[in-house]
């Protein structure tokens, strides 16, 4: 009887949205602002849920990530989220889950070279696109079309890097951008360090940019502190970047950084883990999930500083 009792209220408490779920959760790195407030996301949402998540850092290698996507599995987790190393890794993760029936859902990256989703697999993330457009826009408006110009790129292969690179450039070829003149571009892989010295090389090579342009904000803030300690003065730049990371935000508070495009860790770490639990339930589930980018400038600055 009391075995009776405890499996009616076992199906009762399920029923009621909570959830008994284990989910495996392997991120890119663990080392990055965006991805950290990402990861958090995911952790809290799972709290809230009553679900396990089990977390991994892949330390930005791509065979790590792979044997993590196969020790889950062989774990027998009831999910998979997966922020990628690589766009172009995107296939053999998807396979693995694949070939073993377990719920996969990419999170932020859109996967490479895949035609489509398996069965029980999706995506929930941002358009990389919509960023370097807005992004590349504004920073444009801001130097009236004109000035010499450097473009610091994430790590080459990723969707982020491919997406907001490739709007930052048509942005710069349209007729109101024209004057803009891109003296270089090189990748400093998402990182603030290496940003701040290639900003310094730059500088010392003689490129002294009226506008730099970063596909995130740890770049962006790079850039800034290779500019302030060379001197040159926060109003002669215009320094664009994307994620609208807390450090991001108080550097623009402070007159640093003019533009940044807010990415919704919260929208995409709640719906990533909704949409693999609505999938390891057998729920109705969309594949594609779109959580928009948002435009920050000093001038709606206010409204972002608590976000995330």
């Amino acid at each position: 009887m009391k075995k009776f009792l405890l499996a009616t209220a076992m199906t009762a408490l399920m029923g009621t949205g909570a959830y008994a779920e284990t989910i495996g959760v392997a991120m890119s790195l663990f080392d990055d602002n965006y991805l950290t407030v990402l990861r958090q996301n995911i952790q809290r949402h799972a709290d809230d849920l009553g679900v396990t998540v089990q977390m991994e850092d892949a330390q930005g290698d791509i065979a790590r990530q792979q044997s993590q996507i196969e020790n889950f599995v062989a774990a027998g987790v009831d999910g998979i989220i997966v922020m990628l190393v690589d766009a172009d890794s995107g296939k053999a993760m998807s396979d693995i889950a694949a070939k073993a029936g377990v719920p996969l859902v990419f999170v932020n990256m859109l996967p490479a070279n895949m035609d489509g989703f398996p069965e029980k697999q999706a995506w929930v993330g941002s358009d990389e696109e919509q960023a370097g457009n807005l992004e590349a826009s504004e920073v444009c408006k801001l130097v009236g079309g004109q000035g010499d110009t450097v473009i610091l790129m994430g790590q080459l292969g990723t969707t982020g890097q491919r997406g907001r690179t490739k709007a930052t450039e048509e942005v710069l070829a349209s007729d109101a951008c024209k004057g803009m003149n891109v003296l270089d571009k090189q990748t400093a892989n998402w990182m603030r360090t290496p940003a701040l010295d290639l900003m310094t090389n730059w500088m010392t090579s003689g490129i002294k940019p009226k506008a730099v342009i970063a596909n995130n904000d740890e770049m962006a803030l790079g850039a800034i502190q290779a500019l302030k300690a060379a001197g040159v003065s926060m109003d002669d730049v215009v320094i664009g970047g994307v994620d609208a990371t807390q450090d991001a935000l108080a550097a623009m508070k402070a007159g640093d950084l003019d533009v940044t495009v807010y990415q919704s860790a919260k929208g995409q770490g709640e719906g990533s883990l909704d949409t693999v639990l609505k999938i390891a339930k057998g729920e109705a589930f969309e594949p594609m999930v779109h959580v928009p980018f948002e435009l920050v400038t000093p001038a709606n600055l206010d409204q972002y500083m608590a976000k995330n």
